[in-house]
């Protein structure tokens, strides 16, 4: 972007911020959590719609994932001969259908509140919104754009994960339009993540009459989880912690079935080989029990390489031409970002409004950062 052009396009979003707010009203209000096909197409339809209002959109395809719903691409600009700029987000959120009822889309002072809204649905209208902004100034970019939303994000990207791979495969670099971190900071690093459950199958036996007889599923995996956490090296950004656990039938009954699911986080490839080595490997206190583990590693990490860097001075430099402060941070939660990352592809993640509370009942944007962002 050429310096001359800041002031004109901040005058421009400026203008158009109200604008911009309804916009991402309409689209909050179309409620997709995971899982949910009908909202999820029903988002798509939305956003695709304001796509074909541009002319500088040279296709709009739409890839179905049932059970889930569909993934979103937005070719512009497609006969410049650079390689595309990859702009990555996702339409899915964690908010259950009627979220809104009790939740609504609300204004107090500079924060505006909605379910979704921080994660992710404002940084997807932001896309379409420079999409826009180029065709209204008259602006070329330097690259085509490619505008990816995926509606499987939040429960790990099960089918959109191929189709990220393969767009930014073919990417320039990737900016993703995530929330940002506290204090608007772009996010330059990123814990990769992986999941497990551990299974535990015992032999039952009355508690009151025999249990000698019995070997306890409960008491094995308390044994495990002390090894578990054990693997913890914080001081490396790596964390294995159990979350929740269940077994049992009967309070009178040594149990013989029960079982945790693990969050494991890391920094690096070599940490994830490790837990997963470790955990793979747990051995029974008690021989009399059998052990079982499902799950594998969901998301490599976003590591921090001088290529993100030199994509991250970039941004903060066109920041800092309008008097904008763009920090940098790196964070324990993971984004499909990560799947770029691991290609080699340069990536900047958080890049979304600011705001806070991702996920929750508070969840907003700021609504003075709109135009800036």
């Amino acid at each position: 972007m050429l310096a001359s052009q800041t002031p004109a396009l901040l005058n421009y979003f400026n203008d158009r911020q109200t604008q911009i707010l309804q916009f991402i009203r309409e689209v909050v209000e179309i409620e997709s959590p995971s899982y949910d096909m009908e909202g999820s197409r029903a988002v798509v339809a939305r956003l695709g719609a304001a796509a074909k209002q541009l002319e500088n959109v040279d296709s709009i395809e739409q890839i179905a994932a049932p059970g889930y719903g569909d993934h979103l691409i937005i070719r512009a600009f497609s006969s410049l001969p650079e390689k595309p700029i990859l702009l990555l987000g996702h339409t899915d959120t964690v908010h259950p259908r009627g979220s809104l009822a009790t939740k609504p889309f609300r204004i107090e002072g500079d924060k505006v509140f909605a379910p979704g809204i921080f994660d992710m649905k404002s940084g997807g209208v932001l896309m379409f919104e420079v999409l826009r902004a180029f065709e209204i100034l008259a602006i070329k970019p330097s690259h085509p754009i490619v505008i990816l939303l995926s509606c499987d994000e939040e429960i790990g990207s099960p089918t959109g994960r191929e189709i990220v791979e393969r767009e930014a495969s073919k990417a320039a670099f990737c900016l993703v339009i995530e929330p940002s971190a506290p204090g608007g900071k772009a996010k330059t690093g990123r814990k990769g993540t992986a999941t497990y459950t551990l299974k535990a199958h015992g032999v039952p036996a009355h508690a009151g009459l025999e249990p000698e007889r019995g070997a306890s599923a409960i008491l094995e995996l308390a044994h495990q989880i002390h090894k578990i956490h054990a693997l913890n090296k914080p001081e490396i950004g790596t964390t294995a912690n159990v979350c929740t656990i269940s077994g049992g039938t009967a309070t009178n009954v040594i149990p013989d079935a029960a079982e945790c699911e693990i969050d494991v986080r890391f920094t690096s490839m070599s940490e994830a080989s490790r837990i997963e080595t470790e955990i793979n490997n747990l051995k029974p206190v008690d021989e009399r029990v059998s052990l079982q583990v499902i799950g594998e590693i969901n998301r490599p990490p976003l590591e921090r390489t001088e290529k993100i860097v030199e994509l991250y001075e970039k941004a903060r430099q066109i920041a800092a031409s309008f008097n904008y402060e763009l920090g940098e941070t790196q964070v324990g939660g993971a984004s499909d970002g990560n799947f770029v990352a691991v290609l080699g592809v340069p990536v900047l993640d958080g890049l979304g409004i600011q705001g806070d509370g991702a996920h929750t009942h508070h969840e907003h944007i700021l609504l003075s950062d709109i135009p800036k962002r």
